[in-house]
């Protein structure tokens, strides 16, 4: 009796394991039943949470799970629950309907729900989501209480708060339409219209959670097209940025300007394909950046030394010019590269979509144009306040007859801030082949607008230049809702106009000598 009772829990510690397999497997024999059992076999297996469930109903799901005359599972040529080799005789596919699929969903979420993967996780409780069954509150509750990703977390609360909602208890009910009103999901809404007449007893709460979901996803929309505009302001101030600086405060009107982007996207395409094969892959784009800087700055130079220097002072001879010029360019780049758009690969750290606070989602490329805009602004300011460069090229603006007898070279210094100007407008070039097609026309949509950035900050105002630029584009965003792309930047170039009218100088006049010249 001694001896029985010593052997005792390891008896007890044999019979957990067996039942656990004899449970499995009368489980799983269903599978092989009516559409009625493969349901209930289905829920049993999911609510086993057997690790060997998941590749039998995955099998079952995508048809690969067959069976004998007799009801024997086969999968891959041996019996699916033994591993015995199949018997030799005629075999067919296990069929399954909306009832079982439906079932399968379920089972995968709470099969997946215990995964170390955060992204099957969150598959496992979309699937949850979906299936709404009252079943799965408990596990999802323990399955919450554990979770540490946020992502995951925000899945299985709404995942538990859909399981609520279809159970029998009121009170759990309500506490679902809570919930649900508190995610903001247009998954959500659904639900709550689909329940709503399901629960007329319930429609006061539901019509005040679908109210609250509708007030945040308005706010997520402004969010997400405050971003837009945002994201376009960007584009325009590394456009217009360049442009701020040869024209605001050189005074030429440089029509070749958007060919100085177009330059910049094609050195981009340029340094990817010399670096592809080589280590430096990764670092393409970034290496791109003062390539295009130097490449649109030595054509910058090339084209003041040479022709801009003679017309100082006739702006429309400067003009004319420059369009000229920007069409060689053009027609050069279509001989080099061909008129067809070339192809830019993004980083992968400038791939995908990050979900900002509120469940706003952005593009990571869009983000990093925005970022990069604002540090080429901030090392232009620099360049211009705490340079000796800046303080030459200031000196000439203002005065620069005073200038040349204070020593300063000034043929010297309009070559430099042409080639400034020039090679900012590079830079933007590698930011704008990120997010648009690298063609010979592809700074040729941006020209008007950088002169309309510049003349609405200020010409000569970097400052003015920021606001103008993120005015502009969150303005064109707003409209573009309602009145379409179109007519929103016509709408925009008329207010411009009205606007220039009451203030020729635009946002920030430009003040001292060089305003009155």
């Amino acid at each position: 009796m001694l001896r029985l009772l010593r052997l005792l829990p390891l008896l007890l510690l044999l019979a957990g394991p067996l039942r656990a397999q004899e449970g499995f497997e009368n489980a799983a024999a269903g599978l092989s039943g009516g559409f009625a059992a493969q349901a209930e076999a289905v829920e049993r297996l999911g609510a086993l949470a057997d690790p060997r469930a998941l590749p039998l109903l995955r099998a079952l799901s995508e048809g690969h799970l067959q069976k004998t005359p007799e009801g024997v599972l086969v999968l891959g040529g041996r019996e699916a629950l033994t591993g015995a080799p199949a018997p030799t005789g005629r075999l067919e596919a296990v069929r399954i309907n909306n009832r079982v699929r439906g079932a399968l969903r379920g089972a995968f979420g709470r099969l997946e729900l215990a995964s170390p993967d955060p992204a099957a996780r969150i598959a496992a409780a979309a699937g949850l989501f979906r299936a709404r069954s009252p079943d799965n509150i408990a596990m999802l509750e323990d399955a919450l209480g554990r979770e540490s990703d946020a992502g995951a977390r925000t899945a299985m609360a709404q995942a538990l708060a859909a399981s609520r909602l279809a159970a029998p208890d009121a009170a759990a009910r309500r506490q679902g339409i809570v919930l649900l009103g508190g995610t903001g999901s247009p998954e959500a809404r659904s639900l709550l219209l689909e329940a709503r007449a399901a629960n007329p007893d319930l429609a006061p709460e539901i019509d005040g959670a679908i109210a609250a979901i509708d007030k945040r996803l308005q706010l997520r929309r402004a969010a997400e097209t405050a971003f837009q505009g945002l994201s376009l302001g960007s584009v325009l101030l590394l456009a217009a940025l360049g442009l701020a600086v040869t024209f605001g405060v050189m005074g030429i009107i440089n029509m070749a300007h958007g060919e100085m982007v177009m330059l910049g996207a094609y050195t981009t395409v340029v340094v990817q394909g010399l670096l592809r094969a080589t280590p430096l892959a990764p670092w393409a784009l970034p290496l791109s950046v003062p390539a295009a800087f130097l490449v649109a700055a030595a054509v910058g130079v090339a084209l003041e030394r040479t022709l801009i220097r003679h017309l100082y002072g006739r702006p429309l001879e400067t003009l004319l010019m420059t369009f000229g010029v920007g069409m060689v360019l053009q027609q050069a780049v279509r001989l080099i590269f061909g008129a067809q758009n070339q192809e830019v690969t993004s980083p992968a750290w400038m791939q995908g979509i990050v979900t900002l606070p509120g469940g706003v989602e952005v593009t990571q490329n869009r983000l990093w144009i925005i970022l990069f805009a604002l540090l080429v602004l901030a090392v232009t300011v620099a360049a211009i306040r705490f340079s000796r460069f800046g303080l030459e090229m200031r000196a000439v603006v203002q005065n620069r007859r005073i200038a040349s007898t204070m020593g300063i070279r000034t043929g010297r210094v309009d070559a430099m801030t042409f080639a400034f100007g020039s090679g900012i407008a590079g830079m933007a070039g590698v930011a704008l082949s990120q997010i648009d097609n690298v063609s010979p026309n592809l700074g040729t949509g941006y020209i008007i607008d950088s002169f309309m950035v510049v003349v609405f900050g200020g010409v000569g105002s970097l400052a003015g230049t920021m606001i103008g630029a993120f005015t502009l584009g969150l303005v064109n965003k707003m409209l573009e809702p309602w009145a379409g792309a179109v007519l929103a930047k016509i709408a925009v170039l008329v207010g411009i106009m009205l606007f220039i009218q009451r203030r020729p100088k635009g946002l920030f006049a430009l003040k001292g000598r060089a305003a009155e010249q």
